[in-house]
């Protein structure tokens, strides 16, 4: 047995995919770390409501100069409210169409998944759709639910935000 590889063996470096890990109600959730622009606390001063948004969206956050809508994932996944506490943190995600944070208990770390590690998200058992997963990523006794947050956040909610600021 040999360590390297050769021609035909994988190159295991460039097939695995790094996740941001954060947790909602105890469940920890990965997304595409390429979307990620920054992590920050939340502050609740920083936050205007809007009207005529699903209860989900906290309101908008005034980001050097881009005005960002914050959405509350536990809000949107239909958890039990949360508290809001030193551990809460703002993802701003850099999207395709638009920059949006999300609200989530805590972030734990980066890992880096392998296809083997990520396994095809199941058809029940979860408290949203399945059309916002794209797996469960498994790493030893973790495990992850996996979100296209891109899916998640470019949905007709998100149009009614922009029209709420229009």
């Amino acid at each position: 047995m040999h360590d390297h590889k050769d021609n035909n063996g994988e190159q295991i470096d460039d097939s695995g995919k790094e996740f941001l890990v954060f947790t909602l109600a105890s469940q920890e959730y990965g997304i595409d770390i390429l979307k990620v622009q920054e992590i920050r606390g939340y502050d609740s001063q920083s936050v205007t409501r809007i009207a005529n948004v699903p209860s989900f969206i906290k309101g908008v956050t005034n980001l050097r100069g881009v005005i960002v809508p914050i959405v509350d994932m536990r809000l949107k996944f239909d958890l039990e409210n949360v508290q809001y506490n030193s551990q809460t943190v703002v993802v701003i995600l850099n999207l395709e169409a638009r920059v949006v944070g999300v609200v989530v208990d805590g972030v734990s770390d980066v890992l880096m998944l392998r296809p083997s590690q990520i396994s095809a998200a199941p058809q029940f058992g979860t408290a949203f759709s399945t059309e916002y997963l794209t797996g469960i990523g498994t790493v030893g006794e973790r495990m992850l639910i996996l979100v296209d947050i891109e899916k998640l956040m470019s949905s007709s909610e998100m149009a009614l935000v922009e029209q709420a600021l229009a």
